[in-house]
């Protein structure tokens, strides 16, 4: 460790050692003359010395303290935002080499963001222009595949082949508006528009879109929770969230068995819970089941696309929320949901 490489620790050590210096060479003068009141001389001489060197010591350290409080806050402001900001580091000393590490560390930091952000701007513009290059082709098709319908009321096998093509382009034009949200919101192009909605009125919401499907697989969806229960969201948003969720639970379910959707409002966060009694799933698949396009090799569903969950992850972390996921097989499935409660001021 290189200790008298800055300036004001060199003067420092060399100002202390030069009185060390001064009051030996007095004393031994004072002993040697056998001056009177000698130890008298060595007793002020000693007092006056320990004095300097504690006030030369305060000045190093004061000067040393409003570095380390200038330098925190530049700290302070490159979190906050100012990702310009660097330390001062024009001297030399261990302290000095410590800010140039970070001013180094910062653009590292720095340049891997840009990249990142760049990489995100490339993969929105390629995707979207895939996506809407796709549109057109697609709406073309469904139109055609229409007029093929009605020419087919008298030819059972054509007409269900027709069928099984529109289901096949709904999927794609599914696929492609996931897409496109996904990678809206890795890019941060989409402004969330947050206010304070009833949570429970946006589950009735979602009830109302899965009753139908309820009643004929045969499969219960109930709901409860506190209806004064409020949440700061982007309410078309996290209701789409909210309905990849229990369409997950609707895929992986029979009939008979019971989707449940439950929120409450505890000390610091808004939790909503959906639980299903379903077939569970496999813990192989638990780490995974959140990844863009995975499809489990022991999953029955084949016309899942692997984007739901995905999306739904994007949407609640977007709120600042987080989802986590509780499986077992033959016994089912809960995804649970905190919001934080925004602290009032």
């Amino acid at each position: 460790m290189k200790l008298l490489v800055n300036q004001k620790t060199k003067f420092l050590f060399f100002s202390v050692l030069l009185l060390m210096a001064i009051f030996t060479l007095f004393s031994a003068i004072c002993i040697k003359a056998a001056l009177n009141n000698a130890a008298v001389y060595v007793l002020v001489i000693s007092i006056a010395m320990e004095i300097f060197i504690l006030v030369i010591f305060y000045w190093y350290l004061r000067g040393q303290s409003t570095i380390v409080e200038t330098a925190i806050g530049q700290i302070d402001d490159y979190i906050s935002g100012d990702h310009d900001v660097r330390i001062s580091c024009d001297e030399e000393g261990e302290l000095y080499l410590l800010f140039h590490k970070i001013n180094s560390l910062a653009a590292i930091l720095n340049a891997h963001a840009e990249n990142e952000r760049r990489s995100k701007i490339f993969m929105k513009e390629t995707i979207s222009d895939i996506s809407h290059q796709l549109k057109t082709p697609l709406a073309a098709l469904n139109i055609y595949n229409g007029i093929l319908q009605e020419e087919t009321e008298k030819m059972p096998v054509l007409k269900e082949f027709t069928s099984l093509s529109e289901q096949e382009l709904d999927r794609i034009g599914t696929l492609v508006q996931n897409l496109l949200k996904i990678t809206k919101l890795d890019a941060g192009t989409i402004v969330l528009e947050k206010n304070f909605e009833n949570l429970a009125e946006m589950v009735y919401s979602v009830e109302k879109h899965f009753v139908y499907q309820a009643e004929q697989t045969g499969k219960t969806l109930s709901i409860s929770g506190d209806d004064k229960v409020v949440l700061l969201c982007d309410r078309s948003w996290l209701t789409e969230a909210i309905n990849n969720i229990v369409k997950n639970a609707f895929d992986h379910t029979n009939a008979g068995d019971t989707i449940e959707i439950v929120w409450r409002e505890l000390a610091s966060v808004i939790q909503l819970t959906i639980r299903d009694n379903g077939s569970g799933i496999h813990a192989e698949d638990l780490p995974h089941i959140f990844k863009r396009f995975y499809r489990s090799r022991f999953s029955q569903d084949a016309q899942g696309i692997g984007l739901g969950l995905s999306l739904a992850k994007a949407i609640i972390e977007s709120h600042g929320g987080t989802i986590e996921v509780d499986s077992e097989l033959g016994v089912g499935t809960s995804f649970t949901m905190n919001f934080i409660i925004p602290t009032k001021l």
